[in-house]
């Protein structure tokens, strides 16, 4: 039954590693989503270039961060550099690249020392935000974008927001999982503001937002704690270490 199960799986394009996690599987009581990718599709796109600097265009703040994101690994950085590209602004080499996981990137373009991340990696940085940053990032987040914060040599210059598009049966998804009882947790780095519109979107009510990828662990490890058998969902990359923990743990693929 087992291996008619794993066979009738792969013609869906569902990938089991093996028996005993498709056994697992059946004992799962709560299933814990990543957004990015997962109840989302992850072609995340630039929706906003805001310039907080009167020496900074909007096509120029853009070119800078996509330079600078040029190498990452991250669907963030990606998105903002193929944002980039489709406008054909032209990207300069990148230095002394450095990524912090779940909070952003650092790297030097023509001279200049840039930060490009979220809020809590700016202030880490020295960088201060005031006000007007603030209500902007705000208004953003009401929206469900994400957003990325640029600071060159120390100063915030400006934000990059991307939006992001519900998987449409997402919702029916979530209601399916309540009526058999399965408890549905929503772990992501987005900030709460997001993430609960999102987690709204579909009628997930329990939320833990603006988690690294180990705080996710330790999510993790506390509901299973608590006696629930965990399927983690999430993109594989930057939530591999929640994936292993999990009694299960589910990659999404691109379609």
């Amino acid at each position: 039954a087992i291996m008619a199960a794993i066979g009738q799986a792969t013609k869906h394009g569902v990938i089991i590693k093996s028996g005993e996690s498709l056994e697992k599987m059946g004992k799962v009581d709560t299933i814990a989503f990543d957004k990015t990718g997962t109840l989302t599709y992850g072609r995340l796109e630039v929706s906003d270039v805001i310039s907080f600097s009167p020496s900074h265009t909007e096509e120029n703040l853009l070119a800078l961060t996509a330079s600078a994101e040029a190498k990452s690994e991250h669907p963030l950085g990606k998105a903002i550099a193929a944002g980039a590209r489709e406008q054909n602004l032209p990207l300069a080499e990148s230095e002394d690249f450095k990524m912090a996981a779940g909070k952003g990137i650092s790297a030097t373009v023509a001279d200049r020392k840039l930060l490009c991340g979220n809020e809590k990696y700016l202030l880490e940085g020295g960088v201060s935000i005031d006000g007007q940053i603030r209500d902007t990032l705000e208004k953003l987040r009401t929206e469900g974008k994400a957003s990325v914060l640029v600071a060159e040599n120390g100063a915030c210059i400006g934000v990059i927001a991307l939006s992001d598009v519900l998987r449409p049966e997402a919702k029916d998804m979530v209601s399916r999982l309540n009526a058999m009882h399965v408890r549905t947790v929503l772990l992501t780095g987005d900030n709460r503001k997001t993430a609960d519109y999102f987690a709204k979107q579909v009628g997930i009510s329990e939320v833990r937002a603006e988690l690294l990828p180990e705080e996710k662990v330790q999510n993790v490890k506390a509901l299973q704690a608590s006696g629930r058998n965990i399927c983690m969902i999430g993109d594989g990359v930057n939530d591999a270490p929640a994936l292993k923990t999990a009694d299960v743990g589910v990659a999404m693929g691109s379609m």
